[in-house]
């Protein structure tokens, strides 16, 4: 194989420098583009078709678990490694539902990111111990209750527009940001609304949070 192509996405440009540093001290390894959120991510993947995303969990404007998912449905030969602070169950399942190869910790993964990036492109699986094992807890949890997410109700697009009114945005500015109009975004907040029981913006914000769409960070 020749040189692997890489995008990173994180809100934090120091966890991007350290991760380039380290990557690019690898022979056969170039980091191709930067995001600092989910949409970015997707943009710059869509525009240059990397081996591999190195995808933060908890971005602002659209998390990675959304990225994730609209990156793998756009290049099913991209893969995507997880890199989070969190061993949360919530987070990790969704980054495996959304089809992440690879799940790291923050902490190990400047260690374990290379190793990941080798054995995610021999089409192997790279999950952290940790993460293994809340994996393997949970899908004994689903076999035991058939329990599924409070959100696999809503559609792409209102998951997007749920994460963005749980970060406080109005709903002009959510308009702006995903360029519809702001009837539109109306209509996707009431309409997840409906489907998710909720009585206020309040209570969208605390699903949100409870299903690691987004984090209080």
């Amino acid at each position: 194989m020749g040189m692997i192509r890489i995008i990173l996405a994180d809100d934090h440009k120091i966890t991007r420098d350290g991760l380039r540093a380290l990557l690019e001290r690898q022979s056969d390894m170039r980091v191709v583009g930067e995001a600092a959120n989910g949409r970015e991510a997707i943009r710059l993947a869509i525009d240059l078709a990397p081996d591999v995303v190195v995808m933060d969990i908890s971005m602002p404007e659209l998390n990675g678990v959304e990225a994730t998912r609209q990156i793998r449905e756009s290049l099913p030969e991209t893969k995507v490694i997880a890199l989070s602070m969190y061993a949360d169950r919530r987070y990790v399942i969704g980054m495996v539902k959304a089809g992440v190869s690879g799940y790291l910790l923050k902490n190990c993964a400047f260690d374990e990111l290379v190793n990941a990036i080798g054995a995610v492109l021999n089409n192997e699986s790279f999950l952290s111990p940790r993460i293994a094992d809340t994996v393997m807890k949970d899908y004994t949890h689903i076999l035991e209750h058939g329990e599924a997410s409070a959100i696999s109700v809503l559609s792409v697009r209102e998951r997007e527009v749920l994460q963005l009114i749980a970060e406080g945005l109005s709903t002009k500015e959510i308009a702006e940001r995903i360029h519809v109009s702001v009837k539109t975004v109306e209509t996707h907040r009431q309409q997840t609304m409906k489907k998710l029981d909720a009585k206020s913006v309040a209570e969208l914000t605390k699903i949100a949070l409870r299903e690691g769409l987004t984090s209080l960070e």
